[in-house]
């Protein structure tokens, strides 16, 4: 029977990753970057799979490079959810092309460093994400509302991740050095499952999202006298144009329709209500479902659309977060009480 190295399952497991992600978003505007983080994943894990399942050792002078470009991929993916850069193309290409670079100058003129600086890589972008993740599910600003909460917490653990694929590349590092690499291929074996770790929740956070149950977050401050004058217009956009039924609602969308600063948005709701953005609107939607289930007998899916959510599972969990039920079971409940 032929030997098939741990990496290459990964491989195999992260094209099926990949189609799956085009797949689902075959309809809405693809997230470059974690697109080609799963390709590059892919070509890593082929590369690793050669070198510590068949002994290709040549590969050792592909492997670092790719590995340097893994983490700007996952936070370009990032900044894609979180505001669109008015950087040049070229100057935001070179910028996150400088680690590759390194490590191939690196590869010419002396290997030694290599491991470290590959650590030093990780850990700088691992806590670059960190840092656009400081608002919260907030911090979100082009993710439309439906997702942003499963996003924010795959991306936050996409960065943990990372730090633990930093960890791996150390644990490696001193192997070498104390034990001549007497235990690297099971350390690399972890490594490749955290990678797939990685990606699958990159590949979450760049497609069709899926909100969980999610804790409000605590009021930071007391309301300021501008706040609500804020909320006063957010309601006003919400009962009169009711702009939460459009699926693709987000913070940034929300800011251009309000003519108010997303900021301002987000901090107003946070310090009136305890809630983030996206339970607010979520709310909203799920009051509008509960009139309409009591008032029609129009079936639960259609009323999911109208109200503006995309998926089942998401309108069950959300509407269970905010009545403590289901959508089915709310509508007996009323039926039964308006027959009394």
């Amino acid at each position: 029977m032929p030997f098939i190295p741990l990496p290459f399952v990964v491989a195999i497991l992260l094209t099926l990753v990949f189609v799956h992600v085009i797949r689902r978003d075959e309809e809405g505007v693809r997230n470059g970057p974690f697109l080609a983080l799963i390709l590059l994943s892919v070509f890593q894990s082929i590369l690793s799979g050669l070198r510590w399942g068949y002994g290709v050792t040549a590969v050792m002078y592909l492997a670092p490079v790719g590995a340097a470009m893994v983490p700007p991929l996952a936070y370009a993916g990032v900044l894609r959810l979180v505001r669109q850069s008015r950087a040049p193309v070229t100057r935001r290409l070179l910028l996150h092309a400088l680690p590759a670079l390194i490590i191939v100058v690196l590869l010419l003129f002396g290997r030694e460093p290599i491991d470290l600086v590959l650590v030093a890589i990780f850990v700088g972008y691992a806590v670059a994400i960190l840092l656009l993740m400081g608002k919260g599910a907030d911090a979100l600003k082009l993710a439309p509302f439906e997702g942003s909460a499963r996003a924010y917490r795959a991306i936050l653990f996409a960065a943990f991740a990372l730090l633990f694929s930093a960890t791996i590349d150390t644990l490696v590092f001193l192997d070498f050095a104390m034990a001549q690499g007497a235990y690297v291929r099971p350390v690399v074996a972890v490594g490749n499952l955290a990678l797939l770790a990685i990606l699958s929740v990159a590949a979450a956070s760049a497609g069709a999202p899926v909100v969980p149950v999610e804790k409000a977050e605590p009021v930071a401050d007391a309301a300021l006298p501008e706040d609500g004058q804020t909320l006063a217009a957010i309601e006003s956009l919400m009962r009169v144009k009711r702009v939460y039924r459009d699926a693709d609602l987000s913070l940034d969308r929300l800011a251009r329709k309000a003519g108010i600063p997303s900021r301002q948005i987000s901090a107003a709701i946070n310090r009136a209500t305890g809630k983030n953005v996206s339970q607010y609107v979520n709310e909203q939607r799920i009051a509008e479902a509960c009139a309409l289930l009591e008032e029609s007998d129009r079936p639960v899916t259609e009323i999911m659309f109208a109200v503006g959510f995309q998926t089942k599972s998401n309108f069950n969990r959300e509407f269970r977060r905010v009545t403590d039920t289901t959508p089915l079971e709310w509508r007996a409940k009323r039926a039964s009480l308006n027959a009394i």
